[in-house]
């Protein structure tokens, strides 16, 4: 079993434990999902930097907030 993901997790985590989250992520509008910047930015920051409602986001990936 991989890691326990979290709104704190970064996009890059995300994405190596669960590939198909990059089609919901794509649905909100997050298209940059291969820049430098998903290395290091958490679920959280992108919900925040892109306007989206964190607990909205993380029930379509079916990550835990914390």
């Amino acid at each position: 079993m991989g890691m326990a993901l979290n709104a704190d997790s970064t996009i890059a985590e995300l994405l190596r434990e669960k590939p198909e989250s990059a089609q919901v992520l794509f649905r909100f509008g997050m298209g940059c999902l291969g820049c430098a910047i998903a290395n290091s930015e958490t679920i959280r920051e992108a919900a925040q930097v892109h306007g989206i409602p964190l607990g909205e986001l993380l029930s379509a990936l079916g990550v835990a907030e914390a």
